[in-house]
C-alpha cells in the first residue's frame, strides 16, 4: 500500500457516527473514516456475532478487545485475541469472522 494525497490529521473516534450492520447472527457497529482509497474503521462486534458473508476484501486488522475467531474457506481457522492482528490481501483467502462473547477491531482496507 502506498499512502499519498493524505495530509496529517488527527481522528476522535468518540465523535465518528455508528452504523449497524446486522450479521448472519448478532450485529456490528462500524465508525468509519474514508481517507481517499483507504477505509479506516473500527468495529465492534455484539456478542453471538456471525458475518453473513465470505469477505473477499483485503484488511490489515487489530483486534483491541474481546477474541475473534476467522475461518478461511479453506477451512483453517484463526483465533485473535486483544493485542493480535492479521493481514489478507484482495481476493487472497476469503474469510468469514465470528465471535462468542463480541470484539472489537481496529480495521485498514
Amino acid at each position: 500500500m502506498k499512502i499519498t494525497d493524505l495530509p496529517f490529521g488527527v481522528t476522535d473516534w468518540q465523535g465518528v457516527e455508528k452504523t449497524t450492520h446486522k450479521g448472519e447472527s448478532g450485529f456490528a457497529y462500524w465508525q468509519t473514516k474514508q481517507f481517499g482509497d483507504i477505509r479506516v474503521r473500527i468495529v465492534t462486534y455484539s456478542a453471538g456475532y456471525l458475518a453473513d458473508h465470505w469477505c473477499t476484501k483485503g484488511h490489515i486488522l487489530f483486534c483491541m478487545s474481546g477474541e475473534l475467531k476467522t475461518v478461511l474457506k479453506d477451512g483453517r481457522t484463526f483465533v485473535l485475541s486483544a493485542g493480535m492482528s492479521y493481514q489478507v490481501a484482495d481476493d487472497a483467502e476469503p474469510h468469514r469472522s465470528s465471535t462468542t462473547e463480541g470484539a472489537t477491531l481496529f480495521i485498514v482496507d
